[in-house]
């Protein structure tokens, strides 16, 4: 049930977010244009960043965070479910909003490379989002805390697939945003290693 909840609360949020941007600013149709991508990728992380405050939430709340971390489970398993059970509730969230952004500004976002890069950056964001969840769980301000500690780690890839997505959308050529897409790939490949070895000490901290 609170999984239905967190699901439906990050879409209404996702409606809420895109639907402020393209009617409550009194742009013009260029103008709507060249900032749709970016208002998609602003929808993706502040939605993934209120799931991600929740990833550990459940636990902490009742006290069973400590019981957890008693089991004989390996840690690198919780890591992995919680990452899994985010990533699923953001590319939820993405299966949504994507095609509204494609009624509401009729730009083509169904390109295979487009939605690669989506789920790649997506994929990223929430790795890093699921580690620092970790640490920001055990403060009492952790929805404060989640995002002063994320955002600035996270900000590289979400740069890049900025960058990706605008180039990818308006034709260019792979040269052109080629090393924003290796950027994406090799930040993931570094931040799941770093996760894999870093969260059984930070998780017990």
């Amino acid at each position: 049930m609170r999984k239905k909840t967190l699901v439906s609360a990050l879409l209404i949020f996702s409606v809420m977010v895109t639907l402020v941007f393209t009617f409550a600013l009194d742009l013009d149709k260029s103008t709507k244009d060249n900032i749709a991508v970016g208002v998609l990728w602003v929808t993706f992380v502040f939605s993934s960043t209120l799931g991600l405050n929740q990833t550990f939430a459940n636990e902490k709340n009742q006290n069973s965070l400590e019981g957890m971390l008693l089991s004989p489970i390996d840690y690198t398993a919780i890591f992995v479910g919680k990452f899994i059970s985010t990533y699923i509730f953001v590319i939820i969230v993405e299966i949504i909003v994507v095609p509204m952004f494609y009624i509401l500004y009729g730009i083509p976002l169904f390109s295979p490379l487009f939605l690669l890069i989506v789920l790649l950056g997506s994929f990223g964001y929430t790795l890093v989002g699921t580690l620092l969840a970790s640490i920001a769980t055990r403060t009492r301000a952790r929805e404060i805390m989640l995002p002063i500690l994320l955002l600035p780690v996270a900000m590289p890839i979400i740069i890049a697939s900025v960058q990706c997505s605008n180039a990818i959308l308006s034709g260019a050529h792979w040269g052109q945003f080629s090393n924003a897409f290796n950027l994406v790939i090799v930040y993931d490949i570094i931040f799941l290693g770093v996760a894999i070895m870093t969260f059984d000490y930070l998780i017990q901290e």
